[in-house]
């Protein structure tokens, strides 16, 4: 079942907080953005409805229309993040229709599963992680009050020489030695405990028993689109096998890493990790298909083309409700949330197969991004290029001061040279900036500490003439 934290998470999040939390790291596409936040909570909505009409309401699948570059996948891949949702983004040209090569479609799902596990297995272990800390430091104790292991004793007759020779230890001498009084030693142990636990003796090498991650090797030679198949099988042969165990050397900090990590997976129930995973993906699931209008066009009935119904009509089922099985069982897919894109410059959402246009009733359209676009995605999100520059370049001790009129210049000529070439939206800021950046990001170690001022003059030495030029920024920028 699902956590009381989620139901906290998704109560808070009415749609005006989304579309607010969307708006730290997206600029512009409110109509998109409020799609989505309105399908979001539609979810919280429908987990507290009760009685026969909850299985009812299904969710409204959404298509964003847009251009290259203008954040669809990045509004999908937020969205998810503020849900604490399992996420997947194809490509529906990955996939062909069934009897041709290419991906089956049902591994959209098998993916979604994997995810969902790997998150409810991280949630499960921060959860126990106090624990298999505490027991961690215990074994470390043990592991440094544990006496050195000896050298190979001096033989002491013939014997010992004969036993060697066999592969055996030679006999040893039974020497007692003398135990410490309890209260003593457990003084000791509370000390070198504390000592663990503070980071005194990080730096002493320690030897510790770990697991080895290796799975037996099988070579499987599986028809095309029946990977997930062989990786099944490579699972199921590697759970059969007992789990070797070797010894380490390692320092005290890697120990405590090592063995709660360890400690932490042992503690965790895989079945019920397993059972809430499922659940997860299936009343949270966001799965997120794009290049859409790639598989729109009719069957021409030669060419490459012959599949892109077919492919569709693969899909159908999946989006429409179906079961799919997965290494972890089976999977619904009726209430998982599927958002769609696509740039339909030259297809039309009307190409698609009826029965998947109907699969995707929101559609919302994305609008291309201009240069007054780029002046706010370039200084406004969190997570802006700038901000990241000029994080990077200070660790250098290189100042980055950019200058609002150069920032100004910095979006004139990206949007410029989307005019004027193939235009990819916001992904032409990346190419500029690295551009615009790339002798002061090779220099940074022999200048600092230096301070850089970006203005419209060095913004124009550094890329006027690569952006004066069609054809040389056609290939550079």
């Amino acid at each position: 079942m699902a956590t009381p934290e989620a139901h906290d998470l998704m109560a808070e999040l009415t749609p005006r907080r989304i579309v607010e939390e969307l708006n730290r790291y997206i600029i512009g596409q409110e109509a998109a953005k409020r799609a989505v936040a309105v399908a979001l909570r539609n979810r919280h909505r429908r987990r507290r409805l009760e009685g026969p009409i909850r299985e009812e309401v299904i969710p409204k699948n959404i298509l964003m229309i847009g251009p290259t570059g203008v954040g669809k996948t990045e509004i999908a891949r937020r969205l998810s993040r503020l849900a604490a949702a399992p996420f997947v983004k194809v490509e529906a040209t990955k996939f062909t229709e069934v009897g041709y090569v290419g991906r089956d479609v049902e591994a959209i799902i098998r993916e979604l599963a994997d995810v969902a596990v790997r998150m409810v297995q991280s949630e499960k272990m921060r959860e126990v992680e106090d624990r298999a800390g505490a027991e961690a430091i215990e074994e470390i104790v043990e592991a440094l009050r544990r006496p050195r292991r000896p050298r190979a004793p001096k033989m002491q007759a013939p014997l010992d020489a004969v036993a060697a020779f066999l592969g055996q230890r030679p006999m040893e001498q039974e020497t007692e030695t003398p135990e410490a009084p309890d209260e003593e030693a457990e003084t000791s142990r509370a000390h070198l405990r504390q000592r663990v636990e503070d980071g005194g003796v990080d730096d002493e090498i320690i030897e510790i028993e770990v697991e080895e991650s290796k799975s037996p090797f099988v070579q499987i030679f599986s028809p095309a689109g029946m990977e997930e198949m062989g990786m099944n099988l490579q699972d199921m042969l590697g759970g059969m096998m007992p789990k070797a165990k070797k010894q380490r050397r390692v320092t005290v900090a890697e120990a405590k890493e090592i063995l709660t990590y360890q400690r932490a997976q042992a503690l965790i129930d895989m079945d019920q990790v397993t059972a809430e995973a499922i659940e997860k993906a299936e009343e949270s699931g966001i799965v997120f298909v794009d290049e859409l209008d790639k598989i729109a066009g009719r069957e021409t009935g030669h060419g490459p083309e012959v599949s892109r119904e077919g492919v569709q009509r693969d899909i159908l089922p999946i989006v429409e409700g179906s079961t799919v099985m997965t290494k972890y069982g089976p999977v619904r897919t009726d209430h998982m949330l599927f958002i769609a894109a696509g740039a339909f410059h030259i297809s039309k959402p009307s190409d698609l197969i009826p029965e998947l246009q109907g699969r995707l009733p929101l559609r919302v359209e994305l609008t291309s991004l201009g240069a007054d676009d780029f002046v706010r995605i370039l200084t406004e999100p969190e997570n802006s290029l700038i901000k990241q520059y000029c994080a990077l370049l200070a660790i250098e001790g290189v100042e980055l001061d950019f200058t609002d009129d150069g920032v100004s210049e910095i979006a004139r000529i990206a949007g410029e040279v989307n005019e004027r070439t193939e235009n990819i939206g916001a992904r032409r800021l990346h190419t500029v900036m690295e551009r615009l950046l790339e002798q002061v990001s090779f220099d940074a170690p022999d200048i600092a500490p230096v301070q850089i001022v970006i203005d419209p003059a060095y913004v124009r030495q550094r890329l006027a003439d690569l952006a004066a030029d069609a054809d040389t920024s056609r290939y550079i920028l």
